[in-house]
């Protein structure tokens, strides 16, 4: 309701307490098949990609001939999946990038592809003449450049920390304000620029035993609820912290999460530091069985 993208993604991160606690494994097979089949729609060709679904199709039923000869149902599933997949991707897809997602939304998702966004209202365009065709290219380039300029930077900043950084303080791009919200969503450029490859590789490593720590201390509470709450907590630090560092070197569109504990802003600090004293106090009651 409040336009909030990246905050409404964070609740992706409860299928993690919600498979530990016993969601099916099929769901989150289903979701992963879903955004595979997404990014396959966006990177391939709509026709290249349904013969290759159709021959993966015609692979499976010649695999298993012999099964399908005992029970034709397996027959009936897999020529269901191929009919759901190819729709999605032919229908499914495109109507969510035309009239789901907002044009910004849309050019993030294809720019972090390496794939070119086309608006839907080009048509005017291309009734122009050739100069002003020219001129419609050169802003629509201007723009594109504009829009990529943030990411673009972040990885000029790490690229440019090598294995050992610059030392602290002394990175020429962020020194030089050359990255946008360094000092918030894209805080990690200063530590790959300053720090380099071996002070990122800290970074995510300290992130990595703090979350494993969390794991530890939700596996040992005798409260299903301190337990659900501690792997969330340990879903939510992740969520942010893949995002966040994908986001930074173009692994993943940009989608406004903060590095936990890391960027500046009271509000996330605030957050982060409510959510694991919680746990702290739960875990210190843990002999209690809580209803």
């Amino acid at each position: 309701m409040q336009n909030e993208t990246g905050l409404a993604l964070v609740y992706f991160s409860f299928l993690i307490p919600m498979y530990r606690e016993g969601l099916p494994p099929v769901y989150l097979i289903i979701g992963f098949s879903f955004a595979i089949l997404v990014v396959a729609t966006i990177l391939v060709d709509k026709n290249t990609l349904a013969i290759i679904l159709t021959t993966i199709a015609a692979i499976s039923i010649y695999l298993l001939r012999k099964n399908i000869y005992k029970d034709k149902g397996i027959l009936i599933v897999i020529l269901g999946i191929w009919i759901l997949c190819v729709g999605i991707q032919r229908f499914v897809v495109p109507y969510i990038f035309k009239h789901v997602l907002q044009p910004y939304q849309v050019e993030r998702i294809l720019n972090t592809f390496g794939v070119d966004y086309v608006p839907e209202d080009n048509t005017a365009a291309q009734k122009l003449d050739e100069q002003k065709e020219r001129e419609a290219l050169k802003i629509k380039k201007l723009k594109k450049a504009r829009e990529n300029y943030s990411v673009k930077q972040s990885k000029i900043a790490i690229g440019s920390g090598g294995v050992m950084g610059k030392g602290f303080l002394k990175g020429t791009q962020t020194q030089g304000d050359f990255v946008p919200e360094q000092h918030t969503d894209f805080i990690f450029t200063s530590v790959g620029e300053n720090f380099g490859f071996v002070g990122s590789s800290l970074i995510v490593l300290l992130y990595l035993l703090f979350m494993l720590r969390i794991v530890y201390l939700a596996e040992r509470q005798r409260s299903t609820f301190s337990r659900v709450y501690a792997y969330s907590v340990a879903a939510i630090l992740f969520f942010h912290v893949t995002i966040n560092i994908c986001m930074t070197v173009g692994l993943a569109p940009v989608i406004g999460i903060t590095l936990p504990l890391m960027s500046y802003g009271g509000s996330s600090l605030l957050t982060f530091t409510i959510l694991i004293f919680i746990l702290v106090r739960l875990d210190a009651d843990r002999q209690m069985i809580l209803k």
